[in-house]
C-alpha cells in the first residue's frame, strides 16, 4: 500500500501561484502513474494532471493546460504540480492518487486510481 500525503494549499489571489505537493510512503518501489485531481464544493472530483512514472509523459485536462506543470522527482517520492495564473474557478480541494495499473500511460478517470491523500484546500479570490 502506499501512503499520500498534500501539501502546499493556501488562499491566493488571481494570477497568483502555487506549488502544491505529494509525498508517497509505504510501497513506494512500486512504478505508478500519479495524478492530480480537484473538487469544488457541490461538483463532482475531476482530473486535472498525470505523470507517468518515469516522468516522460504528462496530461493535462484542457481547463489547465499552460498553466499547470506536473512533475515528479522518484527519488524524494513526491509528485509536485506547479500552478500558475491562478483563477477564481480554479479553487477547490485538490487531491493526488496513485494508479498501480499503470506505469507508462496515463488514465484520467477518477475510478483507475487506487490510493488517494487526505487533499489540501485551495482558494482563489478575485
Amino acid at each position: 500500500q502506499v501512503q499520500l500525503v498534500e501539501s502546499g494549499g493556501g488562499l491566493v489571489q488571481a494570477g497568483d501561484s502555487l506549488r502544491l505537493s505529494c509525498a508517497a510512503s509505504g510501497r513506494t518501489d512500486r512504478r505508478y502513474v500519479m495524478g492530480w485531481f480537484r473538487q469544488a464544493p457541490g461538483k463532482e472530483r475531476e482530473f486535472v494532471a498525470a505523470i507517468t512514472w518515469s516522468g516522460g509523459s504528462t496530461y493535462y485536462d484542457d481547463s489547465v493546460k499552460g498553466r499547470f506543470t506536473i512533475s515528479r522527482d522518484n527519488a524524494k517520492n513526491t509528485v509536485y504540480l506547479q500552478m500558475n495564473s491562478l483563477k477564481p474557478e480554479d479553487t477547490a480541494v485538490y487531491f493526488c492518487a496513485a494508479d498501480f495499473g499503470r506505469a507508462f500511460s496515463v488514465r484520467i478517470g477518477v475510478r483507475e486510481y487506487d490510493s488517494w491523500g487526505q487533499g489540501t484546500q485551495v482558494t482563489v479570490s478575485s
